[in-house]
């Protein structure tokens, strides 16, 4: 689903192109208010020899974002905590974990003459695991520092506001101990699809 999602959201932005150019001003800041579902990738790598497997969770996502120039922003994306049950084997489950996902990002928005207003980023996330918790023993799972891309449309509902639609994607890699023994690597690049409500000031 959200492969699909990203891949709407691509194909909107290209097709927006060709519209003629509306500049987004430079000095003027956004903020936003959503939701997000993240859902990590199907294959999480293998945790004490068992093949993981990362559930997904939603909640509530926070963007603030400053034009450095016309069209150009730089924007902070935060969260409330996402929270992750860790399945190993197909059954056991091994615990659950909590991370925040704080990323930066530079965004173009591309100009356009019309209300659909489409943009993509590049930046760095820094991934803060916590409050791991499991019946097998003492878990920790190392906090992880990796790029993150995205890819976003917004539907001008004002002149100063909009409904955002975009979809990201963060490389999230992280070593996993359990009672101070490395049992391996947790793969999670997950996915983040995000419905937002975006203010200009």
């Amino acid at each position: 689903m959200t492969n699909k999602l990203a891949a709407l959201t691509l194909s909107t932005a290209l097709v927006a192109l060709a519209v003629p150019a509306f500049a987004q001003n430079q000095g003027d800041w956004t903020v936003g208010v959503g939701v997000g579902y993240l859902d990590p990738k199907s294959d999480n790598g293998t945790l004490a020899g068992l093949n993981a497997d990362i559930d997904s969770d939603t909640r509530p996502i926070f963007t603030a974002e400053y034009f450095i120039r016309d069209n150009l922003g730089i924007e902070l994306l935060a969260a409330t905590p996402f929270k992750h049950t860790v399945t190993l084997g197909g059954s056991t489950e091994a615990g659950t974990v909590k991370h925040l996902p704080p990323t930066l990002s530079l965004n173009y928005h591309f100009p356009t003459n019309s209300a659909w207003k489409p943009y993509v980023g590049a930046g760095l996330n820094y991934t803060v695991f916590f409050d791991e918790q499991s019946p097998l023993g003492d878990l920790k799972v190392d906090n992880s520092f990796g790029v993150s891309l995205q890819a976003g449309l917004d539907y001008m509902v004002t002149d100063k506001g909009a409904v955002r639609l975009n979809v990201r994607w963060f490389d999230i890699d992280s070593d996993v101990t359990l009672n101070g023994n490395n049992i391996g690597k947790a793969e999670i690049d997950p996915w983040l699809v995000g419905v937002s409500y975006v203010h200009r000031f």
